[in-house]
């Protein structure tokens, strides 16, 4: 039975109606282990260090997959690489990319054609070769929930040879430099709050303030503030409600004083 690759396609709060593209095994792969994930806890095996690399290239099946899915949605907003994990760990990354481009650029499209889009968690930009990557996609959105040591430890809870949050922050400044001016990059912010007492929630003032002022000097296009939606890997976490979300925003604009920088909340 040939390999299925594509999930959906689905409404997302962010990017409209999304395909999804799974380039990893089809078991969780990932450099963090978030308190919050949507796919539920990241096993021990499958917990990886952000210089784990696969070779996993795509399939005579994959191009046939697209274009069957494709043909039938002709309204579609978003080609999205992601949901299984950390992408970027597959070597064969570009490989499918270039794939999806020759299919979607093929295909005859209602409104414009769909984004080609990329999730990272960001634990893999402080490699060049990953930053070079991926800036050949038309919509970067990278993950940024903190932006201090103990909340990344809390929240992500990465791999031991994660970099720490400092270098993550710089690396994603380094990416936006280097974007095409007609690529984007998304910073993606998830908050969240905690039954526990003895569980502090990135939802704090610390590390508001300080994702502020990464924000600042990342300078990205967007910034998306969001919680969770579905249920998370640990129990005790909840989301933030939309007027806390909307003073988050206010905060960062505050903070952030460029008109460049869009941001909002979902």
């Amino acid at each position: 039975m040939p390999r299925v690759y594509t999930y959906g396609p689905f409404q997302s709060r962010r990017l409209g109606l999304s395909l999804g593209i799974n380039v990893l095994p089809n078991y969780k792969l990932c450099t963090f282990n978030c308190v919050y994930c949507e796919i539920g806890i990241t096993e021990k095996d499958s917990l990886v260090s952000p210089d784990f690399r696969i070779k996993l290239p795509p399939s005579a099946s994959f191009r046939k997959e697209l274009i069957s899915i494709l043909t039938h949605v002709p309204h579609l907003d978003s080609i999205t690489f992601g949901y299984n994990g950390e992408p970027t760990l597959n070597e064969n990354l570009l490989d499918f990319l270039k794939i999806a481009t020759e299919v979607r650029n093929k295909l005859d499209w209602i409104k414009q054609q769909p984004k080609l889009t990329i999730f990272t968690n960001s634990s893999t930009i402080h490699h060049k070769i990953i930053r070079e990557r991926i800036r050949n996609f038309e919509l970067v959105l990278a993950k940024l929930d903190v932006a201090t040591s103990e909340d990344f430890k809390r929240t992500n809870r990465p791999h031991l040879n994660s970099p720490n949050i400092g270098t993550i922050i710089d690396s994603l400044a380094k990416l936006k430099q280097i974007m095409p001016k007609d690529h984007k990059l998304t910073v993606q912010s998830l908050l969240y709050n905690s039954y526990r007492e003895d569980f502090m929630p990135n939802n704090n003032e610390k590390n508001i303030i300080e994702l502020a002022n990464a924000i600042k000097r990342i300078k990205p296009d967007y910034v998306q503030i969001y919680s969770t939606a579905r249920i998370p890997a640990e129990y005790f976490v909840y989301s933030i409600d939309d007027i806390r979300k909307q003073e988050i925003v206010k905060y960062i604009e505050e903070i952030v004083q460029d008109k460049n920088v869009q941001v909002n909340f979902y």
